[in-house]
């Protein structure tokens, strides 16, 4: 009865942060559409950071309140992998054309920054017990995180600079019944929603995982990843629905940035130690998965394969989820 009543709560929580997601996707185009901003930016920074900001909970409460690091790091590099194959879900749901031939090439930049800021990481777990330079308690991993999130950031907004241009130039207003600052109301009253339920629902799955008996790094990695992406997933086929692809497409990919920096300021508010250096080397598998399904999502935005292999996807789906199941499997038989 005990994981009935919580198995509804999960339940409850998601039908909320779909309801609040698709609000919140209407605004976000709202506001897009009145300030001429591109799709594309709107989804990168005021999407994907409120649907990230879940897992900045998660981990700070893994790490002050818990004190499972694995849980911490788990969530952040199995929510970068869950988001990718969100992207197979996508593809799933555009009909006609294949998704990638649909999407704007601009979102390879994102792509590629992603690759780098997450194969660090990978790169930094493998090392964490071999050669870690540290600063004060934090590895020098995490300034180095930092720096590299406001270059991708900065490069981003120059190179979207003058599409954001060309865009405010022919741009129609589609929405006249709403003002600019109802807009900004509703997507704010939106947002808190989605940040409230979102934050709340990890902490629902971590008493499902416990009463469903599973281990940390499984239920850090799959569970709690799952969980806490929960809202890019809904924000993501919301704004599918209003046709509003690249926005949906850059909320995941930009979700995945914005992960890794929540990555370094967990690394700041871990007073043991680098957190990197707590936390099961097996997370590398999880970092190594991330950066071969963003490789393949870059192949897809570049190479704009005209045919699907099964049912509604193409190849490149069928290259993510079966990544995504290859990372499941090696969790679920060597978690700690």
């Amino acid at each position: 009865m005990n994981a009935l009543l919580i198995w509804f709560e999960f339940g409850t929580c998601a039908v909320l942060i779909g309801f609040a997601g698709a609000k919140l996707c209407r605004y976000a185009d709202v506001i897009a559409d009145k300030t001429g901003l591109s799709g594309s930016w709107i989804g990168l920074i005021l999407l994907a950071t409120v649907t990230s900001l879940p897992e900045l909970a998660t981990g700070v409460s893994a790490l002050t309140l818990a004190n499972v690091p694995n849980i911490a790091v788990g969530s952040i590099l199995g929510s970068c992998v869950f988001n990718l194959v969100i992207l197979v879900i996508l593809d799933f749901l555009v009909r006609g054309e294949p998704m990638y031939r649909c999407a704007s090439p601009s979102h390879i930049l994102s792509a590629g920054f992603g690759v780098i800021l997450i194969g660090f990481v990978g790169l930094n777990v493998l090392l964490a017990d071999k050669a870690t330079l540290n600063i004060a308690h934090i590895g020098a991993y995490t300034p180095a995180i930092i720096l590299f999130y406001i270059v991708a950031m900065r490069a981003i907004f120059v190179h979207e600079r003058a599409q954001i241009k060309e865009f405010a130039e022919q741009v129609a207003d589609r929405y006249p019944e709403i003002t600019k600052n109802q807009a900004y109301i509703y997507y704010m009253l939106s947002a808190i929603a989605v940040i409230a339920v979102g934050i709340y629902l990890p902490f629902v799955g971590t008493r499902l995982a416990e009463v469903m008996g599973w281990h940390n790094t499984f239920v850090g990695t799959l569970f709690i990843a799952a969980t806490t992406s929960f809202p890019e997933l809904a924000v993501s086929i919301a704004a599918f629905r209003i046709g509003a692809l690249d926005m949906a497409i850059a909320n995941l990919l930009g979700s995945n940035l914005f992960n890794i920096f929540i990555l370094a300021f967990q690394d700041i508010i871990f007073f043991t130690g680098p957190l990197l250096t707590h936390t099961s080397s097996l997370h590398a598998f999880s970092a190594m998965s991330a950066v071969i399904m963003s490789g393949i999502v870059i192949v897809g935005l570049v190479y704009r394969p005209q045919t699907r292999l099964f049912i509604n996807v193409g190849w490149i789906s069928l290259g993510l989820f079966t990544l995504y199941l290859l990372n499941t499997y090696v969790f679920y038989l060597h978690g700690e």
